[in-house]
């Protein structure tokens, strides 16, 4: 009896050592592997986005599908709602755009159509491989690189050529986006029926705000557009901060798009303003 006992305990103490000895090799295992991983992104980065980009998109798509699923139990009243809301958002994006295009005609009419030999508006079109949280919050990673012709301070654009932002690095194969909402990023921006010009900042996290005269006559709901081909709308005001005690007052605007779900973007050359907005942001970061 003593001797089965002793048996069984020593088979315990076994089982022990073992589940032990095999949790500390994985340990060792798993401190190796994300090491290598880490060398692997700094050193060598376009290999790393090579590499990992399936991975990136495999985890985006299960996201959106998960999503999709949850978002399909909610309130089919509020849904209802907010698609009359873009609805009309649409239609006074609409309305907006054709008067966009009498001003240009007329522009056109008095100083003449501007040359077009050489200038191509298509741009580049390159896919999302990385956005928040898989990239630091306000920037984008695209899979198009110098071997496509893109190059930093080029403009990028989203769906219906809304402008999101600016190629801050490149690589080969890869390229690094800095939004407009990233913090201290400014552009100059129009908004009302006058056209007011102001510096639209970006504000972390998706958003944009700029501050402009109390005298503006602007409203919560109105488009704001900048400078590019033509007029873009770049988002509307959905909040204005008014301080009696203030000569200013704080708009804030929600951008056009969802900048965390684009699946494509469009990069080309706009200029120089917007390469010099893009220094003077105080937090730009580069491809490890």
């Amino acid at each position: 009896m003593k001797k089965t006992f002793l048996m069984k305990r020593n088979a315990l103490l076994s089982s022990t050592s073992v589940s032990l000895g095999t949790l500390a090799c994985t340990g060792r295992f798993a401190l190796a592997f994300s090491v290598l991983l880490l060398l692997l992104r700094f050193l060598t980065p376009n290999l790393f986005w090579h590499l990992f980009t399936p991975v990136f998109r495999i985890a985006d798509a299960f996201s959106t599908e998960s999503r999709l699923f949850f978002n399909s139990f909610g309130d089919t009243a509020e849904l209802a709602s907010q698609n009359e809301i873009l609805s009309n958002k649409n239609t006074v994006l609409a309305n907006e755009n054709q008067a966009l295009l009498k001003k240009e005609t007329d522009l056109e009419a008095i100083l003449g159509s501007p040359a077009t030999v050489g200038n191509s508006v298509s741009g580049i079109s390159a896919g999302v491989v990385a956005r928040p949280p898989e990239s630091p919050y306000d920037t984008l990673v695209i899979a198009e690189g110098s071997r496509a012709g893109i190059a930093r301070g080029q403009e990028v654009f989203g769906n219906g050529g809304v402008p999101i932002g600016v190629v801050s690095s490149v690589l080969t194969d890869f390229s690094h986006v800095t939004l407009f909402s990233s913090p201290n990023m400014t552009i100059t921006g129009f908004v009302g029926k006058s056209n007011i010009s102001f510096l639209i900042t970006g504000a972390g996290a998706g958003a944009l705000q700029a501050s402009i005269a109390r005298s503006a006559n602007v409203a919560v709901g109105d488009i704001v557009f900048v400078p590019g081909p033509g007029m873009l709308p770049i988002g509307s005001i959905t909040r204005i901060d008014d301080d009696p005690s203030s000569p200013s007052m704080t708009l804030r605007i929600m951008p056009a798009l969802n900048l965390f779900s684009i699946s494509w973007v469009v990069v080309r050359e706009t200029g120089t303003t917007l390469f010099d907005a893009f220094l003077h942001a105080s937090s730009t970061s580069s491809l490890p």
